[in-house]
């Protein structure tokens, strides 16, 4: 089984990053091709809202907005799961995050069967201060994915106080989503 973890956070040593490394090796121990794609060093830009509010996504599912997501998109179709980390900033995702599930969204949203259409995932909001935010940051990513069609898998909130714990639950949840649908395969 082939999983990307999607990290979104330029702290390569902060919550963020501990959140991704614990799905890996969540998801090594039971014999999962593992990638992490940390979205703050690829060179996405925003949605332009081209044409009349949709260029070729909506058709063609294809971003016209020439960088790095036109690869990265492509590269998805391989990909039987997926972890998806962000850091909580104002209680939304990172600003990273939001550039790429935005074009991610309307180039998947209406196509006919999308790169991640009834494959799981698991969302893990990542609060590095007071954890205020977790509720509402969850929610954007379940509704995000929601209309890509993923397989909502769980839903996990994390701060500095919980961090402990909460590192074992994602490893355990990437153990879990692995050999559960590795069966299924």
């Amino acid at each position: 089984m082939n999983v990307v973890i999607f990290t979104c956070s330029p702290n390569l040593d902060g919550l963020t990053a501990a959140c991704g490394k614990a799905a890996q090796e969540g998801a090594l121990e039971v014999g999962a091709n593992v990638k992490i794609i940390n979205l703050n060093q690829q060179k996405i830009g925003r949605c332009q809202a081209c044409g009349n509010g949709w260029g070729p996504c909506r058709n063609e599912h294809e971003c016209q907005v020439q960088d790095e997501f036109q690869a990265l998109h492509a590269s998805l179709e391989g990909f039987d799961a997926f972890v998806f980390v962000t850091p909580v900033y104002f209680g939304d995702l990172s600003e990273s995050a939001k550039a790429f599930t935005d074009r991610l969204r309307r180039c998947e949203a209406f196509k006919e069967e999308s790169y991640f259409q009834g494959k799981p995932i698991i969302e893990v909001a990542a609060a590095g201060g007071t954890g205020n935010g977790i509720t509402s940051c969850l929610t954007a990513l379940e509704r995000i994915f929601l209309t890509i069609k993923a397989e909502k898998f769980d839903l996990i909130g994390v701060t500095q106080k919980n961090r402990k714990y909460k590192l074992e639950t994602i490893k355990a949840a990437a153990k879990e989503m692995v050999s559960l649908y590795s069966s299924k395969k």
